[in-house]
């Protein structure tokens, strides 16, 4: 099984509630070895691709996922949790600031 981020957008987030997949587009992003710092490089890249997804305010959402291809659709059920700014971020806020962490279960709660 391989760890993805892949970034996205409340309104993907809503299809995935909908259809109960999502496909991977853009291209997510897996960490480039095993330890934390590996997966929160590859977190923040598919923060920095979800804020221009946004292409302007709002909130960057990734979510991550454990699935043997991660080139096929995203199922819900393929998700280990969710990572997303708690609040709309005005644009041209710092790109560095941490996402929050939300179980699988609160996903309802960010859209």
């Amino acid at each position: 099984m391989t760890r993805i981020y892949l970034p996205t957008t409340i309104e993907r987030v809503r299809g995935l509630l909908e259809s109960r997949t999502i496909a991977p587009d853009p291209e997510p992003f897996e960490a480039d070895g095993d330890d934390e710092g590996a997966e929160y490089a590859a977190l923040m890249s598919a923060a920095d691709v979800s804020t221009s997804l946004l292409g302007g305010p709002g909130r960057r959402i990734v979510l991550v996922a454990e699935v043997s291809d991660a080139s096929a659709p995203l199922a819900l059920s393929d998700l280990v949790a969710v990572h997303a700014d708690v609040a709309d971020r005005p644009e041209g806020a710092d790109p560095d600031e941490d996402l929050a962490w939300f179980g699988v279960q609160e996903i309802d709660s960010l859209v």
